[in-house]
C-alpha cells in the first residue's frame, strides 16, 4: 500500500492545469495517479480544458468518474453550428452537459477551492472566476476557443473567450487559492508531432495558439514547484476518441513525479516544524 502523506501540519497542495482541448483529457490520468498515491489536492486552477477537468474534480467527481465521462465525450456534446459571424460554433451546450453530470454547480459548494481562467476579449485581460457564482458558465467561458466558438457575453456585457490566451498555466492563481506547493500540468509542453508544417488556415491557427500558449505559460512556468508534462504531442487537439491514450499518458507522467512530490511535501513540512520550534 502506498504511503500516506501526513495530514497534520502539511503544506497545501495545488494543481495548475493547462488548456489543450482534447489533450486536456490527460489531466484525468494525472488525477488518478495522485489519488492512488494518496496525494491530497487542496486547490485547483485551470484554463480551458484544464478548467473543465479541474472544475469537475473540484465539484466532487472522482478520477474514475471523470475517466468514464471522458471515454464517451465528443465535441458534438458541447457544441453546435452557429449562424454568428463571430465563430463557427456555439459551445452553449457545454453548460447543459455539465449541469447533468456535476454533483454541485455553484462555486460556493465545491469540495476543493477552484478558479477558472477566462479572457476578456475587448480588454485583453484575465478574468478569474472563483469563490462564488455558476460553475458550468465559468467552465464554458474558459473553454470558449476563439474563432471556433462564438464569444460569450456575460451580465456585465463583457465578451469572454478561452482563458488559455492570457493564463494557460495558472500557477499564481493556484497560489492565490492558498496552495503552498503548486504542481503545474502542461499538456501542450510536449509540442506538435503529428505534422511538421501547416498546410491549411486551420493549421496556421493551431500553430498560432500553441505559440501564444507557450509564451504565456513560460511567463509563469519557473514559479511552479514541480511540472508534469504528459507525452501527448502526437495527439491532435480534436481527437477526443483517444481518451485511453491520453489518460495513460497523464497517469504515466504523474507516476514518474510521485516520489518528487512526496519529498517536496516532507521538506516543506520539516521546514515548517523547524520554524515553529524557532518561534516557540
Amino acid at each position: 500500500m502506498a504511503a500516506t502523506i501526513d495530514t497534520q501540519n502539511r503544506p497545501r497542495i495545488g494543481l495548475a492545469l493547462s488548456g489543450g482541448a482534447a489533450r486536456g483529457i490527460a489531466h484525468v490520468g494525472v488525477l488518478r495517479a495522485l489519488e492512488e498515491n494518496n496525494i491530497p489536492i487542496d486547490a485547483i486552477a485551470g484554463a480551458s480544458a484544464g478548467a473543465l477537468v479541474g472544475g469537475s474534480y473540484a465539484a466532487g467527481l472522482s478520477s474514475k468518474e471523470l475517466e468514464k465521462m471522458a471515454s464517451g465525450f465528443r465535441w458534438r456534446h458541447t457544441a453546435r453550428l452557429s449562424f454568428s459571424r463571430l465563430g463557427l460554433q456555439s459551445n452553449a451546450r457545454m453548460e447543459k452537459y455539465l449541469r447533468a453530470r456535476l454533483p454541485v454547480t455553484r462555486f460556493e459548494d465545491l469540495k476543493i477551492p477552484f478558479a477558472a481562467m477566462v479572457t476578456d476579449l475587448r480588454q485583453g485581460s484575465l478574468i478569474v472566476f472563483r469563490d462564488q457564482g455558476d460553475l458550468p458558465f465559468a467552465i464554458r467561458a474558459s473553454a470558449c476557443i476563439p474563432a471556433i466558438y462564438v464569444p460569450i457575453r456575460d451580465e456585465q456585457d463583457r465578451l469572454l473567450i478561452d482563458g488559455g490566451i492570457v493564463a494557460n498555466l495558472p500557477i499564481s492563481q493556484t497560489r492565490a487559492l492558498g496552495a503552498d506547493i503548486v504542481i503545474a500540468v502542461d499538456v501542450n509542453a510536449d509540442g506538435i508531432h503529428f505534422f511538421d508544417y501547416p498546410k491549411t488556415a486551420l493549421g496556421v491557427l493551431a500553430y498560432t495558439f500553441i505559440a501564444v500558449e507557450h509564451i504565456v505559460s513560460n511567463q509563469e512556468r519557473a514559479t511552479a514547484d514541480l511540472q508534469i508534462t504528459p507525452k501527448v504531442g502526437h495527439i491532435r487537439w480534436d481527437q477526443t476518441w483517444r481518451s485511453k491514450e491520453l489518460i495513460k499518458a497523464g497517469y504515466e507522467a504523474a507516476i514518474e513525479s510521485i516520489d518528487k512530490i512526496k519529498k517536496l511535501v516532507e521538506e516543506r513540512s520539516a521546514a515548517a516544524r523547524a520554524m515553529e520550534t524557532i518561534v516557540v
